[in-house]
């Protein structure tokens, strides 16, 4: 598959993926239903690791690369899956969109990366007003959406740290390799909490809708969707990875709309052009750094 495919099939798939866990929860607990999606992706996954004869690193550093994006991977899930309780699945991916900048506050803390400059700062601010405006009316209709809020903003701190983390470690690799090792790692941990935090299997109450959104996720949301994503941040640029940010929630509003019934009030427009505006912002700030220091370099040589 070409690179602007594979870009596209990203876009796509992680505009539908915070519907598809309403979906997958709704007759299901959210433990259980992230916890059957995980372990068909681990399955599928291995299989596919066989299959392709392809050898899986057990040196040091691939470990540090798998328990650091399985712990994100764990953690953003539980938490995103319990998230849908309380809010709607458009908004789950609006809030998603703040990971560029939670990176980018994280990333100068544990790489070296430089301080955010003026219109990073200008950027967060304008998405936290954005933010601000959309809780304002959520908490006016629902008054448990902001944890629902809350929960998302954390499962968004974890992936980003995530991220953060397997940069830092020297690790080239197939990026289905990464997939699986992030699965093995996060999988066991799924089934602890839905023991701890569950434990029960009424199938009876299961749903056909739930069971296909569990597959559609495990096998898209948790395979494909990762390794397309590993294979195009390793063809593209950063900053161009990171406008999928920009373009998912739009997309996730409107499915959720069309699809799922979900109500689009003023406010959450508002609330979302402000978002789109600062996390643009943040990206257009982070391109004119790396022109600049560019420009910085040719004129020393």
């Amino acid at each position: 598959m070409t690179v602007p495919a594979t870009y596209f099939a990203v876009v796509l798939i992680w505009s539908t993926t915070p519907l598809g866990i309403v979906w997958s929860s709704e007759s299901i607990s959210p433990t259980l239903a992230v916890l059957m999606r995980m372990l068909i992706a681990l399955c599928i996954s291995w299989w596919l690791i066989i299959l392709m004869k392809v050898s899986f690193p057990r040196n040091k550093s691939a470990l540090l690369v798998y328990s650091y994006s399985g712990l994100g991977l764990f953690l953003g899930m539980l938490l995103g899956y319990m998230a849908t309780q309380y809010i709607s699945s458009g908004m789950m991916s609006l809030i998603f969109g703040f990971a560029p900048i939670f990176s980018g506050f994280i990333a100068q803390k544990i790489l070296p990366e430089p301080r955010l400059n003026k219109s990073k700062l200008l950027a967060l601010i304008i998405s936290l007003c954005g933010l601000a405006v959309i809780c304002s009316d959520s908490l006016s209709i629902n008054e448990k959406s902001w944890i629902g809020i809350t929960l998302v903003l954390l499962a968004t701190l974890f992936f980003s740290l995530s991220a953060v983390l397997v940069k830092s470690v020297e690790f080239n690799a197939n990026p289905i390799i990464t997939t699986t090792g992030a699965l093995t790692f996060a999988t066991p941990l799924f089934f602890l909490s839905w023991v701890i935090m569950d434990g029960t299997l009424p199938v009876s109450q299961w749903q056909e809708k739930s069971l296909w959104s569990i597959l559609y996720l495990a096998v898209f949301g948790s395979l494909i969707g990762f390794v397309g994503y590993y294979y195009i941040l390793q063809k593209l640029a950063t900053s161009t990875v990171a406008l999928i940010t920009l373009i998912t929630p739009v997309f996730a509003l409107a499915l959720g709309a069309w699809l799922n019934n979900e109500a689009i009030s003023n406010n959450l427009i508002i609330g979302t052009l402000f978002i789109v505006c600062g996390l643009s912002i943040y990206q257009l700030s982070g391109k004119n750094m790396n022109l600049n220091k560019n420009k910085m370099q040719c004129t020393e040589s």
